[in-house]
C-alpha cells in the first residue's frame, strides 16, 4: 500500500496532544535531564522514577481505563517515547519496553482474568514489565529456542536462559515465550507469564553496553521453574504467531525511540552551529554544515511520517507488519547517521562527554538492533512487497 493511499494525519484535539507532549517534556527536563550523565556513567537503572512516570500514566499509556491504564493511542505513545528519547535514549527503551511488550502482549492475548490480575500493577508502575523472546544462540532464529517448557499435569516446567531482556534483573513480571514443540517445526512456542519470586526464576549477567546505558539488560534464568498451567497467554503453541503481533507494535517503539533520539541530536547540533564561530561567523553559515542540517532534517521528516502512517494503521487494527518494519528500518538508520553527523559537527567537541551528542551517537545503535535488526526487517519488508506480485 504506497504511502499516499494511507491517511496518517490522526483527528485529536490540538489541546490534548500539546498537553500530552508537554507533559512527557516537562517529566524529562525535571526529572531524567538533572540525572542524564550520572546514571550513564555508572549503569545505573533507576527504579523508582517508572513509579513516577506510572503516576502521570506514562508506563499504561495504551492500556484502556478499566484496567488502569490511560487509554490513549499510538499517536500519543509515539509523542511520549519519542519527547523522553530525546533527552535520554536509556529511558526512553525501558519505558518502551514496559509499554509495548510486556504489557502489550498481556493487552492482546491475555485472559480477562489475566488482564484483571497484571495490567493494573504494570500500568501504575508499581510493577516493572519484562519480555524473554531472545536467547544467547537464538537471536533472530526464534524457531530453534532452547528454552523449553514441558507440561506435567496442570503445570510447565520451564528450563533454559533468556539474554539481552530489558529489565531481566528488576522486572516483577516476565512475559516468557518457550518452546512447546520440537525444534523449526510449526506452532512450537507458547507465552507465559512468570513473576519473580516464583521458584526457579532468577536474573543473570547484567549487560555492560556501549549504550542505553542506564536501561537495564540482562539475562533470566529458568532451573526447572514451575508455572501452572492458568499462566500460560493463550493456546499451547501460539507463542510465536503472538510475538509476531507484539513486535508489530514494539517496531513502532523502536522508530518512535529513534526519532526522539535523532531530534535530540539534530536540536543540539541545530543550536551549536548557531553558536560556534570560525572565521568570524557561526558555522551554520558555511554550506558544509548547513547541508548537512538540511539533510538531516529531511531524512527526520521522513521517518516520522512513515511512523505515523504505521501508527494510524495500528489504531485502526490493520495488519502493520510492513509499515511497522518500514518504519523502524528507516528511523533507526536515520537516528544513527544524524547522530553521527551531529558529532561531526561538534567537532571535538563532539567526542567529549561534556556535550550531548556522543551520548545520542552511542545509544542511536541500539534502535538498528533491538527488536529485529535492520536486516530483519528488510526480510519482513521484501516478504511483505512480494505477497502482492
Amino acid at each position: 500500500m504506497p504511502l499516499t493511499d494511507v491517511s496518517f494525519i490522526m483527528i485529536h484535539t490540538e489541546e490534548i496532544t500539546q498537553q500530552i507532549t508537554q507533559t512527557a517534556k516537562d517529566f524529562a527536563a525535571q526529572y531524567i535531564k538533572p540525572h542524564v550523565m550520572e546514571w550513564d556513567e555508572k549503569q545505573i537503572f533507576p527504579v523508582e522514577l517508572f513509579k513516577e512516570m506510572g503516576a502521570l500514566g506514562l508506563m499504561g499509556v495504551l492500556v484502556p481505563e478499566e484496567y488502569g491504564g490511560s487509554g490513549l493511542s499510538y499517536l500519543e505513545y509515539k509523542i511520549i517515547i519519542e519527547e523522553i528519547a530525546k533527552v535520554c535514549g536509556s529511558i526512553g527503551l525501558s519505558v518502551a519496553a514496559h509499554n509495548s511488550l510486556c504489557t502489550g502482549h498481556i493487552l492482546s492475548f491475555a485472559s480477562e482474568e489475566q488482564k484483571q490480575k497484571y495490567l493494573p500493577k504494570l500500568a501504575s508502575g508499581e510493577w516493572l514489565g519484562a519480555w524473554g523472546l531472545t536467547e544467547p544462540n537464538t537471536g533472530s532464529d526464534a524457531g530453534n529456542m532452547k528454552c523449553t517448557a514441558i507440561k506435567k499435569n496442570n503445570e510447565w516446567i520451564i528450563n533454559g536462559t533468556k539474554s539481552w531482556i530489558t529489565h531481566g534483573k528488576s522486572g516483577n513480571v516476565a512475559v516468557v515465550i518457550a518452546r512447546t514443540g520440537e525444534p523449526r517445526t510449526k506452532n512450537n512456542a507458547t507465552a507465559f507469564v512468570v513473576e519473580r519470586g516464583t521458584s526457579g526464576f532468577s536474573a543473570g549477567k547484567k549487560e555492560n553496553k556501549l549504550g542505553m546505558r542506564a536501561s537495564e539488560t540482562a539475562e533470566m534464568i529458568f532451573d526447572n521453574c514451575i508455572v501452572a498451567d492458568e499462566n500460560r497467554l493463550g493456546e499451547v503453541g501460539d507463542g510465536f504467531k503472538q510475538s509476531l503481533k507484539v513486535l508489530d507494535g514494539g517496531r513502532i517503539s523502536i522508530a518512535s525511540l529513534s526519532l526522539g533520539i535523532a531530534k535530540g541530536a539534530f536540536d543540539a547540533a541545530a543550536r551549536y552551529s548557531k553558536e560556534r564561530y570560525q572565521f568570524d561567523q557561526p558555522i551554520a553559515n558555511f554550506q558544509g554544515i548547513s547541508f548537512k542540517l538540511a539533510d538531516m532534517a529531511t531524512e527526520i521528516d521522513a521517518a516520522d511520517l512513515l511512523t505515523l502512517r504505521a501508527c494510524e494503521l495500528k489504531n485502526q487494527n490493520k495488519n502493520v507488519s510492513r509499515e511497522a518494519a518500514m518504519a523502524k528500518y528507516y528511523a533507526s538508520e536515520v537516528a544513527v547517521k544524524v547522530a553521527t553527523e551531529a558529532v561531526q559537527i561538534f567537532g571535538g567537541n563532539g567526542y567529549t562527554k561534556e556535550f550531548p551528542v556522543e551520548k545520542y551517537y552511542r545509544d542511536a545503535k541500539l534502535c538498528t538492533i533491538g527488536e529485529g535488526t535492520s536486516e530483519i526487517q528488510k526480510l519482513v519488508i521484501a516478504r511483505e512487497v512480494l505477497k502482492n506480485f
